[in-house]
């Protein structure tokens, strides 16, 4: 259902926007990962942040997050499982936490196109402890879907 005690576990959506529209809706956000290589992206313009900072559940170092397929599975440690279910759709919380912060998690492509780099949202499929330094395997579906916001 989600990291045990986290805001957004549970079957069915916590987000406020998404509870409005239909709080029966399947939750399609129960874990939150980011790479720490936005953190490192991010330190040089003014934006130190440390682990849980802006509501990751998971931070990775070395898994190229925004490039996984939808559907990608992700075996954490010895027992966990994850589905990716598609990018983080970064909202104005990120500047209550350091102004512009927002912002600097968006680009853009080279060809214009908008780039969310606040990670990716998962859903859990097999519960269990992880802890840090825990290897990620990844394994891809066979119909590579791009993510788009969830």
């Amino acid at each position: 259902m989600g990291v045990e005690g986290d805001a957004h576990a549970g079957a069915t959506v916590k987000h406020r926007s998404r509870v409005a529209r239909d709080p029966a809706e399947a939750n399609l956000r129960q874990v939150h990962l980011v790479h720490a290589e936005l953190f490192d992206e991010l330190a040089p313009l003014g934006f130190h942040l440390s682990p849980g900072d802006i509501g990751e559940n998971i931070l990775t170092r070395g898994v190229d997050l925004l490039a996984l397929p939808r559907d990608a599975e992700l075996a954490i440690g010895g027992e966990a499982r994850l589905r990716v279910t598609g990018l983080r759709n970064p909202c104005r919380q990120l500047d209550g936490f350091q102004p512009g912060l927002m912002a600097a998690t968006l680009g853009r492509d080279a060809q214009g196109a908008l780039i969310r780099k606040a990670g990716v949202m998962a859903v859990v499929l097999a519960g269990g402890d992880i802890a840090p330094g825990d290897p990620i395997a990844i394994t891809l579906p066979v119909d590579r879907r791009p993510l788009a916001p969830v």
